[in-house]
């Protein structure tokens, strides 16, 4: 009788130990990769650890963090031009080249360590700066076991990581046959990485000196350096990388809650943030492909706030998803929408990490027939 008891229990933890390895493969492994999701709005140069979730700075080099929400650090204007998003309303922006061999580097510590022997996509979109007088031609990727913490703010050499405890890859170039010198449009770099299983955490940035540097001067002579905007990077498994062939295969459960995983929202705010475009896409195509179906769109929010106010602002929450649904041609008659407040908390809102992640937004898909 008691081994009849244990089984249920044995046959999930099989079902979770099979479908991790694939979920961790499919999906994005870096945190906030568009730098929608902020701790404070900014309001100076400098302060990517003090504004931004998932993000820090592994030397004294002080990259900086814009965002709509800001005068200071706004966009799409700032202080070295103007650029809007690309995604959302936030991006990061340092130096790739200065004087004196002065650099700012971006660190993300990875969802899921890499597994030895995979394949992984790695991009990210630059835009360089309007006030920059040099273009550069690479842009440098490393890997490492344990986080990178030098206390220099000039280049981060081969030398400081030959220093660092624990494994550390080689450095991965991006390079362009030109140069990334482009204002107006964001351009994407792609590479692709063979991993050797102790990657958890990636550093973006210039690992050469100013000699080294390969660098094409556009003639202005305001900065002195090379400042780019960086928005979305993401690391994907090759095998499982998400292309617009499979949005068709996407399948739900019906009757069961289904929490949008990259639909974000920052405190006291309605509009989406995140990377959910594909999320959204596939959840369209469903809806398209099996038109019978209704679904029921739940928001939510953390416990900052009146009762009233989280009632409202979860309403809104829900909204968004409604119209962008609307908006793209599933019918209104197939939606209902309800604004839950903060009364179904999924974390604790004693911290900023459990806020985060009450401030959602859940569907439920059901068969009227």
């Amino acid at each position: 009788m008691r081994m009849l008891t244990i089984r249920p229990y044995l046959n999930l933890l099989l079902l979770l130990a099979l479908c991790i390895p694939f979920f961790l493969a499919s999906q994005n492994l870096v945190l906030n990769p568009s730098f929608e999701n902020y701790k404070q709005c900014p309001v100076a140069l400098g302060n990517l650890e003090k504004d931004v979730i998932h993000w820090k700075m592994p030397t004294k080099g002080t990259t900086d963090y814009f965002n709509g929400c800001s005068i200071a650090m706004g966009t799409p204007e700032n202080f070295n031009g103007k650029q809007p998003a690309d995604f959302g309303e936030g991006y990061v922006g340092f130096y790739m080249y200065a004087p004196n061999d002065y650099r700012e580097y971006i660190e993300a510590q990875l969802s899921a360590t890499l597994i030895k022997g995979e394949r992984y996509t790695i991009s990210f979109y630059v835009s360089l700066a309007e006030r920059s007088d040099f273009a550069v031609k690479e842009f440098g990727i490393r890997f490492t076991e344990l986080p990178v913490e030098v206390a220099t703010s000039k280049v981060l050499s081969g030398l400081h990581y030959a220093q660092l405890k624990g494994e550390k890859s080689k450095e991965l170039v991006i390079s362009y046959s030109k140069y990334y010198s482009d204002e107006i449009k964001w351009v994407k770099l792609t590479t692709t990485y063979e991993a050797n299983g102790t990657e958890n955490f990636m550093v973006i940035g210039n690992f050469k000196n100013n000699r080294r540097t390969q660098k094409y001067q556009t003639k202005r002579e305001i900065t002195k350096g090379s400042y780019y905007y960086l928005d979305m990077v993401s690391v994907y498994n090759v095998n499982s990388e998400p292309l617009s062939d499979d949005i068709q295969l996407k399948e739900y459960e019906l009757d069961s809650i289904h929490v949008f995983k990259d639909v974000y929202f920052n405190s006291n705010k309605a509009k989406i943030r995140g990377d959910h475009q594909l999320e959204m896409e596939l959840l369209l195509s469903y809806l398209k492909k099996n038109s019978t179906v209704h679904i029921e769109i739940r928001g939510h929010t953390d416990d900052i706030g009146s009762d009233s106010f989280n009632q409202k602002l979860s309403v809104r929450r829900a909204s968004e998803i409604v119209g962008y649904l609307t908006e793209n041609g599933i019918g209104i008659n197939r939606i209902s929408s309800i604004g839950l407040g903060s009364s179904m908390p999924i974390a604790t809102n004693k911290t900023e990490a459990g806020r985060f992640l009450n401030r959602r937004v859940e569907f439920v898909l059901r068969n009227p027939n």
